[in-house]
């Protein structure tokens, strides 16, 4: 079961969440913003409530898990997005990473194989308040071409390879922020399609993600 109510205390673990995040290097302060208003605790069961706002993942059912907010910080951090974009996001999971962007303005559309999480965004109120946002079961590697392009593309799970379809519906100047590789430990990647069509390529830190896996898995 999930809890919705934000209490004061949920509230001050936030602000103790956003110091801890920000010291560890984010600085964007429309990032740490939208954590300080996202209540972390609804998009998990309330068996988590007391540690829902350690800066760590934990597991939401399916093998999947809600990223840990300094990775969420991270990845948002290197999107750089902006009000009214178009972000596509590969890997829905829990729906946190989603409203974040929502809350920063941007226009979100989010993929998710798993149908048993897809269809637990159904009759998940919160993100219910941004209109902006929009959710799909389907395969990440194939993307969404119908509402392409995207100003900003985000993938939530370890690619094997950086996916073309989802290159290929960036609009110029778009970017897409990717964990790739197959071990434990991925590489951020920042990829840039210039106004020429070719990917510029920038690596980051490295993290540790679920895998990406192509296909629907009802």
């Amino acid at each position: 079961m999930r809890t919705y109510e934000d209490s004061y205390r949920h509230k001050g673990l936030r602000r103790q969440l956003v110091e801890v995040i920000r010291q560890k290097g984010i600085t964007d302060e429309r990032v740490l913003d939208a954590i300080l208003h996202i209540p972390r605790h609804f998009f998990m069961d309330s068996a988590f409530d007391k540690i829902a706002y350690e800066d760590r993942a934990f597991p939401i059912g399916e093998s999947q898990t809600i990223s840990q907010p300094y990775t969420v910080a991270y990845q948002t951090q290197l999107l750089e997005v902006k009000p009214h974009e178009k972000v596509l996001e590969i890997g829905t999971g829990s729906g946190y990473q989603a409203c974040v962007l929502a809350e920063m303005g941007a226009q979100v559309f989010t993929i998710e194989r798993q149908k048993k999480l897809f269809d637990s965004m159904k009759t998940f109120s919160f993100p219910k308040k941004f209109p902006s946002l929009k959710f799909f079961y389907g395969d990440g590697f194939e993307g969404l071409p119908t509402y392409a392009p995207f100003h900003k593309v985000i993938v939530t799970a370890a690619a094997p390879f950086i996916p073309p379809k989802l290159v290929e519906q960036l609009r110029p100047g778009g970017r897409m922020v990717i964990p790739v590789g197959e071990g434990r430990v991925q590489r951020m990647l920042r990829i840039t399609l210039e106004a020429d069509g070719q990917a510029k390529e920038e690596i980051f830190d490295n993290f540790s993600f679920v895998p990406m896996v192509e296909g629907k898995n009802h």
